[in-house]
C-alpha cells in the first residue's frame, strides 16, 4: 500500500474536526514534518484561527515516534485530549493502518491520593483534629467538598482534579492530594495498586502521544530523574509562556510560616536536641523576616546569612535524625515522616542555595499584606538550562501566536538558549575555562511565520492616543480616563480593558461606573470564568482587569469590539528578577531595556491585541492610551510585534469607526 501523503492526512483530520483547511495550517504541517524528519528544531508562529494543533499533531502522528505535547493552559489540554486527538486518531486510522494511543500526564499533586483520602492528613500541633473529614462540618463549604470528593473517588477513572466538576478550592484539594516528595511510593503504600498518579504514569509509558503541561516539563528538566517517558519529538504549544513557567519551577521560597510548619511536622520524629535546634533557628529567621523590606539583595546581609546557616545546619541534622525517634502517639507514621521530610528538605535546599550563593541566582524579599514577608531565590536566566535539557537528543517544535517579536524570532530564541537564526553549527564554549570538553554543539533551528486566516488591516484598527499625557508613576491620569470613557461610550460597551495594575483597573472601573450607563465588570469581584461568561453574554458589558485577561479571554463576536490598554506593560522598575536580568544584559554589552523590558511588553501587547479578532467576522479597535507607542524609539518594535491592524492616531476617526461598528452590531441583533 502506498504511504499516504501529508496533505491527504491533514485533509482527513481537518474534515474530522469539522474545520476548514487553511494555507497557514498546511505550511505549518509541512515545516513540522521537515523538522521532525531531519531532527532539527522549529519555532513556528501561527495566528489565532490557523488550526495549529492539527498543524503539529498530524505530522507528529504520521512520523510514528513517541511525541510529548506540553501546553501552558488547562483549556488547551482539554481541547487536545477531549476533541482534537480522538477525532484525529480516528480519521487517520484508515490511512495509517494504526491507531496511535494518547494519554494525559501531570504532576502528582494533580491526582487524588487514596491514602490521604482514607487515612487523613497527618496531624500538626496547632491544626486541631486529625481527621479533617470529621472536623469539617457537613454543612460547611469545606465539609461538603470533602464529602463530595469521597463519593467522586468511587466513580472517577483518572482521579484528575480537572475532571472534578464543579471544582473545589485549593484548601479542599490539599486535604486529598500529595506532592511527589510527600508520596509514600507505590510499593510502600496500602493503596499503591489503585493509585491514580501511578496509573497515569503507566498509561503515559504505553502512549504514542503524551499531553502534559509546562510545569511538568520544567520539573523533568530540573530534577535530573526523568518524569516523562522517553520521546523522540517534543512539541511546546503556547511556547511564549515556557520561560516564565520554567523560572517559576526553578524558584525557591522561604517564609516564617513554611519554616514553622516544617518544625511542627518534624518535632515528634526526632530527638529533643535536634528539634530544639531547629526551633531556635526558625525563631531567629522569623525575627529577621519581621524587619524585611521588599527588594533585591545584591549581597546576603550578614545577619540573614547567619540565620540561614543555622536553618541549613539544623535542617540537615533533623533530616539525618528522622526515623531514629519513634513517638508512640504518632499515627500513620510513614505518612507523617514523609510529609515532615518533604517540608524539611525544602527548607534545607533553599537555605543552602542562598548561603552558598551563585552569580546566576537573584535573591530578594517580598512582602504581602495577607501573607507577610517571604525570601525568594530564582535563576538569573533559564536559557542555559533550556539549551542543555530541551534541545538535545530530540526534535523540538515550539509554537504560539506570539513568537515573532519586533519582526523576528531572535528575542524569543535567545530566552530559550538558542543562537540567532542562521548561526552556523560551530562549537560554543561552556565557560568553565578548563580548556577541555568546553565545546558543545549549537542547536540548529528555523523560524516560520505561517500568518493568520484573518485580514487584520480590514478587520481591526490600532489606535494610539498620542495626544494624552505620558503615564507617570503616581498613576493619576485624568485625561486617560476621559479618553477611555469616550471610547467605551462610542463602542456602546463591548470593551475589554487591559490594565498594567489592579489599582489602575479598579480606578477605571469606579470612574466609568459613575459616568456611563453601562455594566462594568472588574476582575476579582467574581471568578474569572464567571466574569468572562457574563462579558460574552451581554454586548453592552465591559470587563476590566490585569494579567490573566491579557492572555486568557476568547470572546469572538460583538461582545468584544474594543480592546483598551491603559499603558505599555513594561515590568515594574522595582521587579527584582526583571531588573537583575536587564542589568546582566547591559553588563555583557547588550541593550538590557530592549532585551528584557521591551520584549516583555511586546509579548503582552501581542497577546492582548490578539483578544480582538477571534473569528473571520470580527471587527473592532485596539486602543493604546499611552503616547509612547507612537512617539518613543521603541514604539516601532512594539507595534511590529502586534497584529497588522490599520494604524492611526486620529481620535475622531476612531470614534466614528467605533460608532459604525456598534451600529452594525445593533442592526444585526435586530
Amino acid at each position: 500500500m502506498t504511504k499516504p501523503s501529508l496533505p491527504e492526512l491533514l485533509h482527513a483530520a481537518v474534515a474530522a474536526v469539522g474545520g476548514t483547511e487553511r494555507p497557514g495550517q498546511v505550511t505549518m504541517a509541512e515545516s513540522v514534518a521537515e523538522a521532525i524528519d531531519d531532527g532539527s528544531h522549529l519555532l513556528v508562529q501561527a495566528g489565532t484561527g490557523t488550526g495549529k494543533s492539527l498543524g503539529y499533531l498530524v505530522p507528529a502522528l504520521a512520523h510514528g515516534e513517541r511525541v510529548v505535547v506540553a501546553t501552558a493552559t488547562l483549556a488547551l489540554q482539554r481541547q487536545l485530549v477531549q476533541r482534537d486527538l480522538p477525532r484525529t486518531v480516528e480519521s487517520l486510522h484508515p490511512l495509517l493502518r494504526r491507531r496511535p494511543e494518547f494519554a494525559m500526564l501531570k504532576g502528582r499533586s494533580n491526582y487524588l491520593c487514596l491514602h490521604r483520602l482514607h487515612e487523613g492528613v497527618p496531624q500538626e500541633e496547632e491544626d486541631g483534629l486529625f481527621d479533617v473529614f470529621e472536623s469539617a462540618t457537613p454543612s460547611s463549604k469545606l465539609g461538603k467538598d470533602l464529602l463530595r470528593m469521597r463519593d467522586w473517588a468511587d466513580e472517577t477513572e483518572t482521579g484528575d482534579r480537572d475532571a472534578l466538576s464543579p471544582g473545589v478550592s485549593d484548601r479542599a484539594w490539599a486535604q486529598v492530594s500529595v506532592s511527589s516528595r510527600e508520596c509514600l511510593g507505590a510499593s510502600r503504600c496500602a493503596y499503591g495498586a489503585e493509585c491514580f498518579a501511578e496509573a497515569a504514569r503507566e498509561r503515559a509509558k504505553l502512549a504514542d502521544v503524551v499531553i502534559t503541561n509546562h510545569a511538568l516539563l520544567a520539573i523533568d528538566a530540573l530534577e535530573g530523574a526523568p518524569v516523562l517517558p522517553s520521546h523522540e519529538v517534543l512539541i511546546v504549544d503556547e511556547a511564549h509562556e515556557l520561560v516564565s513557567r520554567v523560572t517559576g519551577a526553578a524558584t525557591g521560597e522561604l517564609t516564617p510560616g513554611s519554616v514553622n510548619r516544617a518544625v511542627r511536622r518534624a518535632a515528634k520524629l526526632v530527638n529533643e536536641k535536634a528539634a530544639d535546634a531547629l526551633q531556635t533557628a526558625a525563631e531567629g529567621f522569623e525575627r529577621l523576616m519581621e524587619l524585611a523590606l521588599p527588594g533585591r539583595l545584591e549581597e546576603v546581609p550578614e545577619d540573614l546569612g547567619y540565620a540561614l546557616m543555622a536553618l541549613r545546619d539544623a535542617s540537615r541534622t533533623v533530616i539525618a535524625a528522622l526515623g531514629n525517634t519513634r513517638d508512640k502517639s504518632v499515627q500513620d507514621e510513614d505518612a507523617v515522616r514523609k510529609q515532615a521530610l518533604a517540608s524539611i528538605e525544602n527548607v534545607h535546599a533553599v537555605a543552602e542555595r542562598i548561603v552558598e550563593g551563585s552569580e546566576y541566582d537573584v535573591i530578594w524579599y517580598e512582602r504581602h499584606d495577607r501573607f507577610g514577608a517571604s525570601l525568594r531565590v530564582a535563576p538569573l536566566s533559564v536559557s542555559g538550562l533550556l539549551r542543555e535539557k530541551l534541545f538535545t537528543d530530540r526534535s523540538v517544535i515550539l509554537t504560539s501566536a506570539t513568537l515573532r517579536l519586533g519582526g523576528d524570532f531572535n528575542g524569543v530564541a535567545a530566552s530559550l538558549g538558542l543562537p540567532r537564526e542562521g548561526t552556523a553549527a560551530v562549537a560554543a564554549e561552556d565557560g568553565d575555562g578548563d580548556g577541555e570538553g568546553d565545546a558543545e554543539p549549537v542547536p540548529q533551528w528555523k523560524g516560520v511565520d505561517v500568518g493568520s486566516p484573518f485580514d487584520y488591516p480590514r478587520q481591526g484598527i490600532l489606535y494610539v492616543a498620542q495626544h494624552l499625557s505620558q503615564p507617570g508613576r503616581d498613576g493619576g491620569r485624568g485625561d486617560m480616563l476621559d479618553e477611555l470613557a469616550e471610547l467605551v461610550e462610542a463602542a456602546g460597551g463591548r470593551t475589554l480593558g487591559l490594565f498594567s495594575s489592579m489599582r489602575g483597573a479598579r480606578a477605571a472601573a469606579e470612574n466609568l461606573r459613575g459616568r456611563l450607563d453601562l455594566p462594568v465588570l472588574l476582575q476579582g469581584e467574581e471568578t474569572l470564568g464567571e466574569l468572562i461568561r457574563a462579558f460574552a453574554e451581554d454586548d453592552r458589558t465591559c470587563l476590566f482587569g490585569t494579567l490573566s485577561l491579557w492572555q486568557g479571554v476568547d470572546v469572538p463576536g460583538p461582545s468584544c469590539q474594543l480592546v483598551v490598554m491603559d499603558r505599555i506593560p513594561f515590568p515594574r522598575p522595582d521587579d527584582p528578577l526583571m531588573s537583575a536580568r536587564q542589568k546582566a544584559v547591559e553588563e555583557n554589552g547588550g541593550n538590557g531595556f530592549m532585551a528584557v523590558a521591551a520584549t516583555h511588553a511586546a509579548l503582552l501587547m501581542a497577546q492582548g491585541a490578539g483578544r480582538l479578532v477571534r473569528a473571520t467576522g470580527d471587527r473592532g479597535v485596539v486602543a493604546v492610551l499611552d503616547p509612547r507607542l507612537a512617539r518613543a524609539r521603541y514604539g516601532s518594535f512594539l507595534r511590529a510585534s502586534m497584529p497588522d491592524f490599520w494604524y492611526t492616531t486620529d481620535r475622531n476617526q476612531v470614534r466614528r469607526s467605533l460608532a459604525a461598528i456598534d451600529a452594525a452590531a445593533r442592526a444585526e441583533e435586530r
